[in-house]
């Protein structure tokens, strides 16, 4: 083991030394590394690295422009996809809310209709209330004219 200016060289049986320790020389790159001659640019190729560092006012209020522009956009687009969202939202609930009484509404018309006694119906109809069945000269057709209803504007010959 040798000494060199504080570090210990060690050689192994081959003859090949390598440094203990935490501090390492550092290398002269330059000795081993070759130089490469730099590239010459071209006179157009140099302008074009100019104008492309140097930025002038106008062009930096066109970006801010654009900026401004873009944002204003975005959140318009936003804000209509939350809106759309929404009624998408209430159309849907109203759509159950539709089905629910529309279940409803047939449950309580089956119950009815199941409640009901034609029979007896028609047993009160003539006895109590002394309703006949119409003969062949009573039964008088009306023309509808497209309409859902008939309005009645004179009596109606016996």
């Amino acid at each position: 083991m040798a000494q060199y200016k504080g570090r210990q060289f060690i050689t192994d049986k081959r003859n090949t030394a390598y440094i203990q320790g935490s501090a390492v020389w550092k290398l002269d790159d330059s000795l081993y590394a070759p130089q490469r001659p730099k590239k010459q640019i071209s006179h157009t190729a140099r302008k074009n690295r100019e104008k492309a560092d140097h930025m002038s006012l106008g062009y930096v209020l066109y970006l801010a422009c654009a900026l401004v522009a873009a944002g204003f956009i975005l959140t318009g687009y936003i804000s209509l996809q939350s809106d759309i969202t929404n009624s998408i939202n209430s159309i849907s609930s109203l759509e159950s809310k539709l089905n629910d009484m529309k279940l409803e509404n047939d449950e309580n018309y089956s119950r009815i209709t199941s409640n009901v006694d034609l029979e007896e119906v028609k047993r009160v109809a003539i006895q109590e209330l002394g309703m006949r069945y119409a003969k062949e000269g009573q039964i008088i057709t009306f023309s509808d004219e497209g309409s859902d209803y008939v309005r009645q504007i004179a009596d109606i010959p016996q």
